[in-house]
């Protein structure tokens, strides 16, 4: 029973990351400013998360406190800010590589847990962090044939980093909503972003064809409302370690999305950068030892 619960979990969560591997596609596709496309992402989210919601029974009784939903929604504003900069970062520096730099999440995690709860990361942390910051100076370089600097390359690059840092916050706050189903947190993130983008939607451009509607709707209703359904039914299966490393689905699928909508193709360098951005990632999610651990250097409280 076990084993069957667990291969349900992994493809569950291959599911989830190879989806969020096309959202990139979506966004393009779509032929929308990012102010839209995250709008009707969060309205068309939002509703069908509200139906899973309804039928599970999880709304009713409402599982929030005044303390619980000011910090869900907090959440919701820097989800959807994270969206908003990822999205904007597409048409600066391609999908592959604001995906790759998008990865440094569990660096800023890091980070924010040594500011704001005193935590210490163990040399090997540091050591795998070093070296995905390597692989970032390394995405960075522009050669010949490749996006220029001239093009808004490092803009785009600043804004995947904005993204991570942001999807970091939210989930340093999401961790104190425990007992909060998080389907139902992912609905209050949506119902924010609907209303906080509302101001800022062009109705006065919205698509003319109904395939450009649809890329809007597959955004809302799978990449997040049965995306975030499968992600977090697999996240109760799997153990952290398969989690980490099933995680980077979500990269290897955007990368190759990316090569065969849009013929993208880096270089040798950029391919590396993006290598050791991984490498480092893995390390740190998976607490891969290099043997550097030393004195005055704690592991991070869970």
């Amino acid at each position: 029973m076990k084993s069957q619960t667990n291969v349900s979990g992994r493809l569950e969560m291959i599911a989830a990351m190879a989806l969020s591997g096309t959202i990139g596609y979506f966004v393009v596709e779509s032929g929308q400013g990012v102010w839209n496309v995250v709008f009707f992402r969060c309205l068309f989210g939002a509703l069908s998360l509200f139906a899973y919601c309804w039928v599970k029974g999880l709304l009713a009784p409402w599982p929030f406190s005044t303390r619980t939903l000011m910090l869900a929604t907090l959440s919701g504003a820097a989800i959807v800010l994270n969206w908003v900069l990822l999205f904007s970062s597409y048409g600066h520096a391609s999908i592959s590589i604001a995906t790759a730099v998008y990865n440094t999440q569990p660096f800023f995690l890091i980070l924010l847990g040594m500011i704001l709860f005193g935590e210490r990361p163990t040399g090997d942390a540091l050591a795998f962090i070093a070296l995905a910051f390597v692989g970032l100076l390394m995405v960075t370089q522009v050669e010949a044939g490749t996006l220029s600097w001239s093009s808004g390359y490092g803009t785009g690059l600043l804004q995947a980093l904005g993204a991570a840092f942001l999807y970091a916050v939210a989930s340093i706050v999401v961790k104190q909503l425990k007992g909060i189903p998080p389907h139902v947190i992912a609905l209050v993130q949506a119902v924010l972003g609907t209303l906080m983008l509302l101001p800022l939607a062009d109705f006065s451009s919205l698509p003319m064809e109904s395939l450009q509607w649809g890329y809007l709707a597959v955004l809302g209703v799978v990449h997040t409302g049965i995306m975030y359904i499968l992600l977090y039914a697999a996240l109760q299966k799997l153990p952290t370690p398969m989690i980490a490393v099933l995680s980077f689905t979500y990269p290897a699928v955007a990368i190759l999305v990316d090569y065969l909508a849009y013929g993208r193709d880096l270089s040798l360098g950029q391919w590396s950068g993006i290598g050791l951005i991984l490498l480092g990632s893995a390390g740190v999610n998976l607490k891969w030892r290099l043997g550097l651990a030393r004195s005055g250097i704690s592991p991070a409280r869970t």
